[in-house]
């Protein structure tokens, strides 16, 4: 089994847009769902962080069991959006000067298994500053979708020894292009 490269940005996407994962209180995904995008209460005032990579926010969320995160949405945004957050981005491990201008974060976690455990390769999160948590709701984003149910259905199957069955219902993740200057930016040269 060939391996898989340390650095590479896996997603959900199209020739149009990626899907993100957000975990969310009652209130702010019930709220963003009826409104067809994010309103109050969601915060405005602070960063927000996406995540491509499902299993993370799994494993982060405890499958939507974590207080606070018991909602899974998945949002699905503009190439340029993400593209464009990409381009502003500044690593974390960057030194406290240049993360404070940043207006987007950017750090590699280890991917998840689905039953949580760390892999050899990690996963990209992006955190959306303040000075673009605009943009990205108002323009970037294109839809909202509740994933809650498919994430219970499929957290129990993996408690019932079922982890083909919950395979099937996890979202389809593949290499997601990056141009090279982008690449070099986020530390994957």
């Amino acid at each position: 089994m060939p391996s898989v490269p340390q650095y590479q940005v896996r997603a959900d996407h199209d020739a149009h847009g990626i899907v993100v994962y957000q975990a969310y209180p009652p209130a702010i995904a019930d709220a963003a769902l009826r409104a067809g995008r994010f309103v109050a209460p969601f915060s405005f005032g602070r960063m927000t962080w996406i995540k491509p990579s499902f299993l993370w926010l799994m494993h982060r969320s405890n499958w939507a069991r974590k207080p606070g995160q018991e909602r899974i949405l998945g949002v699905r945004i503009t190439r340029a959006g993400w593209e464009e957050a990409l381009s502003r981005a500044v690593l974390t491990t960057s030194g406290p000067d240049a993360l404070a201008g940043a207006a987007v974060h950017v750090q590699w976690d280890p991917e998840r298994s689905a039953r949580g455990a760390a892999l050899n390769h990690y996963s990209i999160q992006v955190g959306i500053g303040r000075d673009l948590i605009r943009t990205f709701t108002d323009e970037w984003t294109t839809g909202i979708t509740d994933l809650t149910p498919q994430v219970r259905k499929a957290a129990a199957l993996l408690q019932g020894g079922q982890a083909a069955k919950a395979r099937r219902l996890l979202p389809s993740e593949r290499v997601y292009p990056l141009p090279a200057a982008l690449e070099a930016r986020l530390g994957r040269s």
